[in-house]
């Protein structure tokens, strides 16, 4: 129990999603969605090459994933690792059952509504045995029905990782996954453009098989971008560094630039030291919901290893007459 009297909730390695992310048990989403925003920067593979910051990077974007979504925070709050396990609707399954029982469809505030309080067993850890709580809610055990009708499958969680083009561009892949029940199993998945880092896709009717003649749940593919080569992105905005030539540099020039939306032109202001970062607006990924993100060109003066004996010459001649003294420079 935490110090303001309410139940922790863990999940099966005894991990709290609230502790994971840094934040009180009452914040709001605002204060969870700015937790997440320095977390993830904090830990994401391509900035932190610490041992177990991948594991951690994970484990933040899965906490996210629950405590940014209302309805799963509400049945994580309440069940801990058994959250998945528990239908979308089983508030309105414990009042209909509460009904049927004579317990006034106390629903599942107290666990009541059932003809009466009752208790359930616990599983080592502090968690719920949830055969035991589906049995009350829905009169069954072990899949098997009791007489009060289907109920729906439980929602299933897997990550997937794609490539920085992919969330650019969306379009369809199909993935190997194992199904609820262990096996490998193919599905064809919709990827829309500007999918970000955490974010959820959903597969209707792809989770656990529901009991009683009841829907299957929906399985939730929670995104991971690939590291990549030339680009890093944070949110929407991706980073990339602009090789440029010391004269491009020193003078100013436009240079071309690949991006994932395709090759673009560059305007390099002149007396651009290495470092500077040059914003191309709304290059970034897109957003389907609204402005997109933009991309940063960070400038690398790029020296060339051998000079031929013409342009050497004019290298010693640019060191002679410039006064420029680059250590003394503001």
């Amino acid at each position: 129990m935490t110090p303001d009297g309410t139940v922790k909730r863990t999940v099966a390695d005894g991990t709290d999603f609230y502790e994971v992310l840094g934040v009180p048990r009452d914040a709001d989403a605002e204060q969870i969605q700015r937790a997440y925003r320095t977390l993830a920067r904090r830990h994401h593979p391509d900035v932190n090459k610490s041992p177990g910051a991948e594991d951690r990077f994970k484990k933040i974007n899965e906490a996210y994933a629950v405590l940014s979504d209302p309805k799963s925070r509400r049945k994580y709050d309440r069940f801990g690792d058994a959250w998945r396990q528990v239908p979308d609707d089983y508030e309105q399954a414990g009042a209909r059952a509460g009904a049927r029982a004579g317990g006034g469809g106390a629903g599942f505030g107290s666990f009541g509504g059932f003809g009466g309080p009752r208790e359930y067993s616990s599983r080592a850890g502090g968690g719920i045995d949830v055969e035991d709580l589906l049995e009350g809610l829905f009169g069954q055990r072990s899949g098997r029905a009791r007489g009060y009708g289907p109920s729906p499958g439980a929602d299933t969680e897997a990550e997937i990782t794609i490539t920085v083009e992919d969330a650019y561009h969306g379009g369809r892949r199909r993935i190997t996954l194992p199904d609820p029940n262990g096996q490998p199993r193919q599905y064809e998945v919709n990827i829309p453009a500007g999918v970000t880092e955490g974010q959820r896709i959903r597969l209707a009717g792809q989770g656990s098989s529901g009991a009683g003649g009841g829907p299957p749940g929906d399985l939730y593919l929670v995104v991971h971008l690939a590291p990549h080569p030339r680009y890093h992105v944070e949110g929407r905005d991706i980073i990339a560094d602009l090789p440029v030539a010391p004269w491009e540099a020193a003078l100013g020039a436009t240079v071309p630039m690949e991006t994932p939306g395709g090759a673009v032109q560059v305007r390099v202001p002149a007396g651009s030291s290495c470092g500077r970062r040059l914003r191309l607006r709304e290059r970034g990924l897109p957003n389907p919901r609204g402005k997109p993100g933009d991309l940063f060109a960070t400038v690398r003066i790029v020296v060339p290893t051998r000079l031929p004996e013409e342009e050497r010459r004019l290298f010693e001649r640019l060191a002679k007459v410039s006064s420029f003294d680059p250590r003394g420079a503001t």
